[in-house]
């Protein structure tokens, strides 16, 4: 599976009280690569898991690889960022939306349903998502 990881499901896949634990272990199973972020997400994961030592496991043992440098993507963020001013995105969704920009083939694995269903690449391509069963 090539995907990009965003932080919802790095803490539904750390966390077992967590909503979304089970599926969130099931997208794990079916993981042959490490799935690409950035570290902003996995900032916001070790803050939300209470726990960088499980974020940093998630990456040694090759669950998720970072696969971003922000300093590269500065304007394009700064860009972003605008476009969806009225949302409020956080960096991490900013990087997240790039990313998907660089790696078309590659789908998001989220929990964020809401902001990435508005979100775009380009201009009007609506990103691939892996969320969550509707229930």
């Amino acid at each position: 599976m090539k995907a990009i990881a965003d932080t919802g499901f790095l803490v539904a896949f750390g966390n077992r009280r967590d909503l979304h634990h089970a599926w969130a272990l099931a997208i794990g199973e079916r993981i042959t690569e490490p799935l690409l972020t950035c570290e902003a997400v996995l900032a916001e994961a070790a803050f939300h898991l209470n726990s960088s030592a499980l974020v940093l496991a998630f990456v040694r043992e090759g669950l998720v690889r970072p696969a971003f440098v922000l300093g590269d993507h500065l304007s394009r963020l700064a860009e972003l960022g605008a476009r969806y001013a009225d949302r409020k995105p956080d960096l991490a969704d900013l990087c997240l939306i790039r990313m998907s920009e660089m790696h078309p083939r590659h789908a998001v694995v989220t929990t964020d349903i809401g902001d990435f269903r508005v979100y775009r690449r380009g201009r009007r391509e609506a990103i691939p998502l892996i969320c969550p069963p509707a229930g």
